[in-house]
């Protein structure tokens, strides 16, 4: 890899109209580089500043004139008084305030160092910057003040803000301000900040406060602080199999019980790629070999949850709830596509440290989900930092770099309760919970009304429609008792139902399942949140469909309970067609209608549904209005309408023994999903009660069954809960997938009632294998194997 020194230079000049490498038009700090750590501050200033572009070319005239205009706004509304520095935001009893104001200050020294902004190297900006950092120092961020609020502004969003302005204005600042700044930074993020492994020191957050330590040295010249940092960088990289960090399996946990990699998972892929190029080719480059396994999660971990330049709401916490933020002075939603873009800008921040073929593969993967996001263009997101918007342009014109498709492959995540299913064409994915994972995360009144997005939460994309779904204003006007996939009791809860920071994590264990990498068998064991619900949901993965079965389904709240077979966004005015069995249904709001099993109907411009149980399917097309600040306390109280089309079983009022059966089929036509209805031999369901769950596709191959207990489904027999996925490819060959979703099996006997001739090879928990007339597998212990598939391949007698 070539050095950092010489891949981003010590000073590089400017000539003519382009940036190069990040260096600011006005030199923040005059002469040569004559220390390592101003060589530091050099290069910390070009990841912070991003990859060269052109200040005359679109998009970035605009947003470098954006950025001065708003530099100036603030530079004239600032105000210091006791307790603010904006009259708009007093941070005395607060210190999101606090962390804000540093924000605005960090914006200034952008708009005063970058080309472009109409105020690059302005005097009376400068002024105003400095201003700014002597009035928040002396009146909260110093070494005599006592943290209250929020610990995260005090050690992670301040410090960060007010360090990279130091950065950006080092030149401008005496030695005693810079004293006086590391030493407020020194009391905050004292060294035990990373002392132990534990708390508010984990995984992403870990990440950032090494982000502080290492720039708190770099600025101070304290070369113990850069090695510290880097060396509490190590306790991330392992594999974890509890709590917070990156699983084998390739899930992303923070806060103890959260799937987070959307949101902390992003910032931590982000930060370590900062910290890489920091490091690299210092005396405190990051040497431990555990870091492979960051870079190996580029693809394990984040890849199958991004899809046309969006991350999947299932993995990113909390943060869908925030949408339009009061603290942010333009009003720019934050959605599914932002929160991708931004995760896009970290992996190639993180592949400048990655080998040659990591970096050609994620350079590719990214030119492809910045090409395809055609409904929230990268180059567009204002939300996107310029650094973060710079990277994303220089692949995106890069000709020397091919875009990559779309990946297609199942991938299941049962250390986060999450599965991702991507078919050439559609993607889809699937939110779960269980004593491991919360039904959802609430916290700072944020997500107040996400109760039941681990219910069974099914969302779905196509390559070419439906990329707003969840985008358009879904998660304020979305009825939060019909979130598309769940079964959910009717019972009224209250916001912020089931306690802060991952508490409401039923008492289940079976939750997971087996997949061969392309199709695959997932179960859930649900127990509602708030009420007395349970059922046993079963979704089959396959090649143009999603096979979802429901069994069990019991609940004695008084009160009516709902599967929800999906519930599409419309958007603003959005009249979609809806054909049931072959007849349009009228196209007026207010309209609802029930229909019996088994049947179909037929969305427009998003795909089919066939009902094959038979029970009563019901319909609704309503509008619904909602606000941000509903859901999120912090976010707009500006109403919102939005028009969506609902398919349901309606279980009725304390159902006993409740069930359905149903496919979805996306971006099938009307025509497609009425010959599949009409094809009763393609699927056959083996078992759909609180027994088992099983279906086969012979047309596939195909054989899942979910084991609830002991049974026998077709010519499976297990001796135990257990998930199965049987697939025959038809070359005289079988493989069997098996996994124990509880986590407590010390013994499990499974037997496959098909003439096999010989064991191919087979798993390392497997202790016996008998072949003939039947197959008979004997498992080990697999309460270690974190519910990971157990394979064997057999040769067919």
């Amino acid at each position: 890899m070539t050095d950092v020194w010489s891949r981003r230079a010590f000073l590089t000049a400017v000539g003519g109209s382009v940036v190069l490498l990040g260096t600011p038009a006005f030199q923040a700090a005059a002469g040569t580089v004559t220390s390592v750590h101003e060589a530091m501050r050099t290069v910390w200033q070009g990841l912070v500043l991003g990859a060269p572009f052109s200040p005359t070319a679109e998009p970035f005239r605009t947003r470098l004139a954006a950025l001065g205009a708003q530099a100036g706004q603030w530079r004239s509304a600032m105000a210091p008084a006791t307790g603010s520095l904006w009259p708009d935001q007093v941070f005395t009893t607060d210190p999101e305030w606090l962390a804000q104001s540093y924000y605005r200050l960090r914006g200034m020294a952008e708009a005063y160092v970058r080309p472009g902004t109409g105020l690059t190297g302005d005097a009376a900006l400068r002024t105003a910057v400095l201003t700014g950092l002597d009035h928040l120092h002396a009146q909260a961020y110093n070494a005599g003040q006592t943290r209250y609020g929020n610990w995260w502004c005090w050690q992670i969003g301040a410090p960060q803000a007010l360090l990279d302005t130091v950065v950006l204005m080092y030149g401008q600042l005496s030695a005693s301000q810079l004293a006086d700044y590391c030493a407020a930074v020194d009391h905050f993020v004292p060294d035990s900040s990373v002392g132990a492994y534990t708390g508010t020191s984990t995984g992403a957050n870990r990440v950032d406060l090494c982000r502080v330590l290492a720039l708190r040295g770099v600025v101070g010249g304290d070369d113990a602080k850069i090695a510290l940092a880097r060396d509490a960088l190590s306790p991330v990289f392992p594999y974890v199999t509890t709590g917070d960090g990156l699983y084998r399996d390739g899930s992303f946990v923070q806060h103890f019980y959260v799937a987070y990699t959307g949101s902390y998972g992003a910032v931590m892929l982000g930060g370590l790629g900062m910290l890489f190029g920091l490091l690299k080719g210092t005396a405190w480059e990051v040497t431990d070999p555990g870091a492979q396994t960051v870079f190996d999660a580029v693809e394990h971990a984040w890849a199958p949850f991004l899809f046309n330049g969006l991350i999947m709401d299932a993995v990113s916490g909390r943060a869908p709830s925030r949408g339009v933020q009061v603290a942010d002075p333009l009003r720019i939603q934050t959605d599914d596509h932002t929160r991708g873009h931004a995760v896009l800008a970290a992996i190639l921040l993180l592949a400048e440290g990655a080998s040659s073929a990591e970096r050609a593969c994620w350079r590719a993967l990214v030119k492809g989900w910045v090409a395809r996001d055609y409904y929230s263009p990268p180059s567009a997101d204002a939300t996107q930092t310029l650094s973060a918007l710079a990277r994303l342009s220089e692949v995106a014109a890069d000709t020397a770099v091919t875009a990559a498709p779309e990946p297609v492959a199942h991938r299941l995540f049962p250390s986060m309760d999450r599965a991702a299913h991507r078919r050439p064409g559609w993607a889809a994915s699937l939110s779960m919970s269980s004593k491991r994972i919360t039904h959802y995360e609430t916290g700072n009144g944020e997500n107040l009304r996400g109760w039941h997005t681990g219910s069974g939460m099914l969302c779905w994309w196509g390559s070419s429609y439906g990329n707003g779904q969840y985008s358009d204003a879904f998660w304020p006007t979305v009825d939060p008792y019909r979130l598309p996939g769940t079964t959910v009791s009717r019972k009224v809860l209250a916001d912020g139902a089931g306690g802060d920071w991952g508490a409401s994590r039923p008492d289940a264990t079976w939750v997971g399942g087996t997949t061969d990498g392309e199709f695959a068998s997932v179960g859930q064991h649900l127990k509602g949140l708030g009420s007395t619900l349970t059922a046993r949901k079963s979704w089959f993965f396959l090649d143009d469909t999603v096979v979802c079965l429901g069994a069990g389904i019991s609940a004695t709240d008084g009160t009516a309970v709902d599967t929800v077979i999906d519930n599409r966004n419309l958007g603003a005015a959005g009249s979609h067609a809806l054909t049931v069995g072959g007849t349009v249904q009228p196209a007026a709001l207010g309209w609802t209608a029930s229909f019996p099993g088994p049947g179909w109907a037929h969305l427009a411009g998003f795909g089919g549904y066939v009902m094959s149980g038979s029970g009563t399917f019901r319909a609704l097309r309503e509008a619904r209005t909602g606000r941000w600040s509903d859901i999120n306390r912090s976010s707009s109280t500006t109403a919102l309408t939005r028009r969506y089309l609902t398919l349901w079983y309606d279980h009725g009022t304390d159902p006993a023994g409740g069930s359905y059966v149903y496919q979805l089929m996306p971006g099938a036509s009307a025509a497609q999903t009425s010959a599949r209805s009409a094809a009763t031999g393609w699927l056959t369901v083996l078992s759909n009660n609180v027994t088992a769950q099983g279906v086969a596709v012979g047309s596939l191959g195909f054989t899942g069954v979910n084991f609830w207990q002991a049974a026998t489904v077709g010519t499976l027999w297990a001796s135990a809960p257990c998930s199965v996925t049987v697939r025959e490819p038809g070359d005289g060959t079988a493989a069997l997938r098996v996994s124990d979703p509880t986590r407590t099996l010390t013994a499990l006997t499974l037997v496959w009632n098909r003439p096999v001739a010989q064991v191919l090879t087979r798993a390392a928990s497997v202790v016996s294998a008998t072949t003939g007339a039947t197959l008979q597998l004997g498992f080990g212990s697999l309460t270690a194997l974190e519910g990971a598939g157990q394979e064997v391949v057999v040769r067919l007698g």
